[in-house]
């Protein structure tokens, strides 16, 4: 299994394109740590220590989901653990079970994916959650809120997916739609009418869409797997097509650039 797993991220690497990832354990990142780019932690191991002391030791940017209830204060307080060093057991890269210690990973942030409370994608949950970091992030600054002494920059991504889709991934487009108002500054009230979020644009660094080549979701089969999959289809959670993919992208590229061309205008 770790052998396929790293083939498989050795062929994305060469193709240029960076690789994100779930850490589910503190054992397979160390042998593949160094062809992953970006990490998430899911909404229910937010609150695990192992996994807040393993992303303390990662070389690249890690997101912490909030909870499944919606509750951002977990991911918040996780970030808050992982920025510093820690030592927990793990293995060396030859599969030896020995201490790692680490120093501490600056390039953490919050991923709002809904919860059972609703979802938390329109501006002002964003502009909540990066006020939130803000106030975490003075406190550490000032020594009040454990040490560090760091200023963080408050960074949010925000996933289509899930919680923020009501659990439909056809609702993905829609979520992003609203996610893209926001970026170009364009974005929508508590009570429906349009705002400037130019002040939290730059905070959103990222979308999570669940996507594959072909819509939808599949059952893994009893028997002859392989004769009865349907090719580019998820095993896992719905997704969206590879078609529908490239439009989403599209229009947050579009975003980006009206965001880019708002603020450089606004700067005179």
């Amino acid at each position: 299994g770790l052998a396929t797993a790293r083939a498989l991220l050795c062929a994305i690497t060469d193709l240029g394109v960076p690789v994100g990832a779930e850490l589910l354990d503190t054992v397979s990142p160390q042998f593949l740590s160094d062809l992953t780019s970006w990490a998430a932690i899911g909404a229910r191991t937010t609150e695990s220590q192992l996994h807040r002391e393993l992303a303390s030791g990662c070389s690249f940017p890690v997101g912490f989901k909030n909870g499944t209830d919606g509750g951002v204060t977990v991911a918040i307080d996780a970030m808050h653990s992982a920025s510093h060093p820690h030592a927990f057991m793990g293995v060396t890269p030859q599969g030896l079970a020995s201490i790692v210690k680490t120093t501490g990973n600056p390039h953490l942030h919050v991923i709002l994916r809904g919860g059972t409370g609703g979802p938390n994608y329109g501006a002002e949950d964003i502009r909540r959650v990066v006020g939130e970091i803000r106030r975490r992030s003075e406190r550490e600054k000032d020594g009040s809120g454990g040490g560090g002494g760091k200023e963080r920059f408050a960074s949010v991504m925000v996933d289509c997916s899930h919680g923020n889709s009501q659990k439909d991934y056809r609702n993905q487009p829609k979520v992003l739609h609203s996610l893209c108002q926001t970026i170009a500054g364009e974005g929508l009230s508590a009570n429906g009418e349009v705002e400037d979020t130019l002040d939290i644009a730059p905070h959103i660094t990222g979308v999570m869409i669940e996507s594959n080549i072909n819509e939808g979701r599949q059952d893994v089969p009893v028997g002859n797997v392989r004769a009865h999959l349907k090719p580019g289809v998820s095993i896992t959670d719905g997704c969206v097509s590879w078609e529908t993919t490239v439009g989403m992208l599209d229009e947050l590229n579009a975003a980006v650039a009206k965001r880019r061309e708002r603020l450089a205008a606004r700067r005179g």
